[in-house]
């Protein structure tokens, strides 16, 4: 992990104290609330840290139109074949960075959590 971490830094400058935070909680299968003004490299710091795990890196930004099917997903019917087929949502990711989460519906932010507890 000091390896990571090495190579975060190199990228990511003066928030030594958020990238400890973010390998915590990486070691311990966690998740973690970050907060900040806009500029503070909290987006640069996740994609980096999940580049340098080998990892995938997705973003939401939610919105007040967002449905939970945005999240997790939904089955899509292929005409060709005449089955459907299973799409799956941005929370199928090894790194998540969901914005503005408060600005969704209840419902939005519930199938989050519920993504969250598995």
């Amino acid at each position: 992990m000091e390896k990571v971490l090495y190579e975060v830094k190199k990228v990511i400058v003066g928030q030594d104290h958020l990238l400890e935070r973010l390998i915590v909680a990486l070691l311990a299968r966690g998740h973690i609330l970050v907060e900040g003004v806009p500029g503070l490299a909290k987006t640069m710091a996740i994609k980096t840290l999940a580049e340098s795990i080998g990892g995938e890196f997705k973003r939401i930004q939610f919105t007040p139109d967002l449905v939970p099917a945005d999240l997790v997903g939904t089955r899509i019917y292929n005409q060709k074949s005449g089955e459907f087929n299973t799409a799956l949502g941005p929370v199928f990711t090894n790194l998540l960075l969901a914005d503005e989460i408060n600005r969704a519906p209840a419902k939005t932010q519930s199938a989050l959590l519920e993504a969250m507890e598995e």
